[in-house]
């Protein structure tokens, strides 16, 4: 067998003046390594074998001074686990993965590793450590598969859509060397490793910063600061070499800028990473930006002359910026007095502003229809459509500042460039800041309809131009090796979350939208990439802020699904299953055992709680619903036929019957198509609402509001649950086709005297479903898949033991009212 050619393959600082370099295979020579140095050397004031439970930190495993292997899980990578209450396991392609869930010879136990807590579980090394590389991973006893950190050591992907960690055999723990500089390295400057062996010198390796560089925080206030007779500017940037400042009274004053420089700002006689900049004069309503140098590598992106957009900024121009210095005094309180409605009497609309009000039947300015103030006007008309459907929550796309060219640009919205700035293209004059109080007004209009405002917002990447890349893109972006960015967000950049003043950001810009803004609640876009540790962490500090915060995830990205993991947590997670499904379903293409459980509210395996569950069959993204089922060619759903109305209506009946929060798009309640194409971010023509189909299908659109205000009433209280239900709550009675279902709420009267039956049959024939001695009590008819009726106009419907339900037809009956 040859002997490894111990390569360095990584080297990484843990402080200033310390650090681990780790090779590709145990060192287990007599003498130590030697180090040559690199163009810009330092000199070691030690160097020397790491202990082996530091290779845990990055690998998952090390093996112990008995030979024993030892499988570490380190909580502080998992915040949304809790460790005390929940049993942890290894799991891998040694012990069957799933299989080793509850056996206690593969089940971890807190122990203390390297003085902070852990979770380890020591097992023979014999036979593990072999050729292929085993795999393993962590799951809880939950069946939770934990997620790795981006940045583990050891991390392969396994062909099959999931990322595992490997048993190496040459890396045991041996293959890390701890070292020391004679004194502290700057982040500024570039550094690496040399690896000099039989007078042969290998690459250049570079030194990384370490996870104590994205730990760094400072709690000082950043932005721009406005104080009675002085103006304060802070921008956090721990790599620069300079930070500059251009302030002006116009957006471009003839004579250019004021240009300041900024100065390191200590903490406790200690550097942090803020620069700041005293004026003496109250800049209220000036324009700014920032310059910032820094190290020219693979790892920076320091443009000495980009003009960059304060991340703090509380309005800006436009995606370029510059930014407009506020004074909080001025931009004041949101509406604060409007409470959301409890998560599982919620009835969501998605909706976008400017399809709101492309073609909304209100006299309305141009300036004004484009954005806050229009959609403002509509909200407050008696007409407002929304209103009519009966919605209590609205769901906006996003409408934080971000990369339209020009104020006449549409799109949706998904390329942030400021999280802190009301998107100025929805704003009237945004070189006055209108956007601010146009937007604030907005809101508090929504919340005079009843209605609450949840923000989609977009913390897994920055859109163009991305502004944190020319502050700190090592700091700010999850990168390679080689300095490339990741890009599982599909748009060319995933943000780092987990960085310290990252997620600080995250939050305090989310913060700062509850209180100056008043808004309800948030969907998180691409939640996946955040990762549940942060969106843990967001939820604990928005709770401060506003305890009944409404806190939704959209679980995925194109790494992996995350809803699984959200299940401990305070968020609620869009049911791509429950989309996908009913897609099928209505053509027939599902079972009834399959519907069972989403009528239910998809209890446990993606749920928890009822309301944990945002049940939807259309959102902005691809085509519509009508589109996706219509039985035209081309999946042009414009001019539905029949089948395509009675398949929609199925498909509402089912979405207010099913326990947990029901979305609609905008739209959707008549029959909105987009002329089957898919992909319409950029089509404001395409997506602006078409009113004109309100009176076209008008009994669709009606349909859906009588399901939506049967279900927000009283009768319908079985179908909003908060906690789960008994055991023998629900009864569910299958048909003879393996599709059509009748499902009883409250069989065992836990919940009263009041009783629901809905029945559905998704095929092209009529069946006949036996439900026994359900049919026993005093059932009334309360909707069918064309109406509602009330107790004069209701048919004289008999519930027999053979439950007859018409071909793409349903039934909702009431009893012991």
């Amino acid at each position: 067998m040859n002997q490894p050619e111990h390569r360095i393959l990584r080297a990484w600082l843990t402080s200033a003046s310390s650090g681990i370099i780790e090779l590709d295979a145990d060192w287990n020579e007599d003498l130590l390594p030697l180090l040559a140095p690199g163009e810009k050397a330092y000199q070691l004031a030690s160097l020397e074998p790491a202990a082996p439970e530091v290779y845990a930190e990055e690998a998952g495993y090390y093996v112990d001074a008995a030979g024993q292997l030892v499988f570490v899980l380190d909580p502080a990578e998992h915040a949304g686990v809790d460790f005390e209450r929940t049993p942890l396991y290894v799991g891998g392609d040694f012990n069957g993965w799933g299989e080793a869930i509850g056996r206690p010879e593969w089940q971890l136990k807190k122990s203390r590793l390297l003085g902070r807590d852990a979770w380890t579980l020591a097992v023979p090394a014999a036979g593990l450590l072999r050729e292929p590389p085993p795999q393993f991973k962590f799951v809880t006893g939950d069946a939770r598969w934990l997620t790795l950190p981006p940045d583990a050591t050891n991390s392969a992907p396994d062909g099959e859509g999931h990322v595992n960690r490997l048993l190496l055999r040459q890396r045991t723990g041996r293959n890390l060397f701890a070292f020391t500089t004679r004194a502290p390295l700057e982040p500024s400057r570039t550094y690496s490793v040399i690896h000099l062996r039989d007078g042969q010198q290998s690459p250049k390796i570079r030194l990384r910063l370490g996870k104590f560089f994205h730990q760094l925080r400072s709690e000082l206030p950043l932005g721009a600061l406005v104080r009675k007779n002085e103006t304060i500017f802070r921008l956090f940037a721990p790599r620069a070499k300079t930070v500059r400042v251009s302030v002006s009274e116009q957006p471009d004053a003839p004579g250019g800028p004021h240009v300041y420089e900024l100065d390191k700002r200590l903490e406790d006689g200690e550097w942090r990473g803020v620069w700041e900049a005293r004026l003496d004069q109250n800049l209220h309503g000036w324009f700014y930006w920032y310059n910032v140098s820094g190290p020219q590598n693979l790892f920076g992106n320091f443009h000495p002359n980009q003009r960059i957009l304060d991340p703090y900024a509380l309005a800006a121009v436009g995606r370029d910026g510059p930014g407009i210095v506020l004074d909080r005094a001025w931009v004041g309180p949101g509406d604060r007095s409007f409470h959301p409605p409890a998560w599982q009497d919620l009835v969501v609309a998605e909706a976008h502003v400017r399809d709101l009000t492309a073609h909304a039947p209100v006299a309305l300015a141009p300036e004004e229809r484009r954005g806050f103030a229009g959609l403002k006007k509509w909200v407050e008309s008696p007409d407002f459509y929304l209103k009519r459907l009966g919605v209590n929550a609205v769901e906006l796309q996003p409408v934080q500042e971000h990369d339209n060219a020009t104020p006449d640009d549409y799109q949706w919205g998904y390329m942030t460039t400021n999280w802190f700035a009301p998107a100025s293209a929805y704003g009237t004059a945004p070189e006055r800041a209108t956007q601010v109080k146009e937007f604030q007004e907005l809101v508090a209009a929504f919340h005079r309809q009843g209605m609450a405002v949840i923000l989609d917002v977009v913390y897994n990447h920055a859109g163009e131009p991305a502004h944190l890349m020319f502050i700190d893109k090592l700091y700010h972006f999850e990168l390679g090796d080689d300095g490339a960015l990741t890009n599982w967000s599909g748009v060319g950049n995933d943000l780092r979350c987990r960085s310290a003043m990252t997620k600080r950001l995250i939050i305090d810009s989310l913060t700062h939208l509850i209180e100056a803004y008043g808004v309800d609640g948030f969907r998180f876009d691409l939640a996946e990439l955040i990762g549940v540790g942060v969106l843990s962490e967001i939820e604990t500090a928005l709770k401060r802020v506003k305890p009944d915060v409404i806190l939704i995830a959209e679980p995925w990205s194109f790494r992996g699904h995350i809803a699984d993991a959200l299940r401990p947590t305070g968020f609620a997670s869009w049911n791509d299953g429950y989309r996908n499904f009913l897609r099928d379903y209505v053509h027939a293409g599902g079972g009834a055992d399959k519907l069972e459980y989403f009528l239910k509210g998809s209890p446990w395996h993606f749920a928890y709680w009822p309301a944990q569950t945002v049940n939807y069959t259309e959102s902005h993204d691809d085509r519509t619903w009508l589109d996706e089922i219509t039985e035209n060619g081309g999946k042009n759903g414009v001019r539905p036929t029949l089948n395509d109305v009675r398949r929609t209506h199925l498909m509402a009946a089912i979405l207010f019957a099913s326990i947990g929060i029901p979305m609609v798009a905008a739209g959707q309640d008549f029959l909105r198509s987009k002329h089957g194409v898919n992909n319409t971010y950029l089509r404001g023509d395409l997506n602006a609402l078409d009113y004109h189909r309100l009176r076209r299908f008008a009994g669709t659109h009606a349909y859906f509001a009588e399901w939506i205000a049967f279900r927000r009433s009283h009768a319908g209280r079985h179908l909003r649950l908060w906690t789960r239900p008994s055991e023998g709550f629900f009864r569910a009675c299958a048909g003879p086709d393996g599709a059509s279902l009748a499902l009883l709420y409250n069989a065992d009267g836990s919940a009263g005297a009041q009783k629901l039956l809905f029945a559905v049959n998704p095929q092209q024939d009529d069946v006949v479903i036996p439900i026994g001695d359900v049919a026993a009590h005093a059932w009334r008819l309360v909707a069918d898949h064309e109406r509602f009726y009330d107790r004069r106009s209701a048919p004289h419907d008999t519930v027999a033991a053979e439950l007859f339900v018409p071909a793409l037809g349903c039934g909702l009956w009431v009893s012991g009212e």
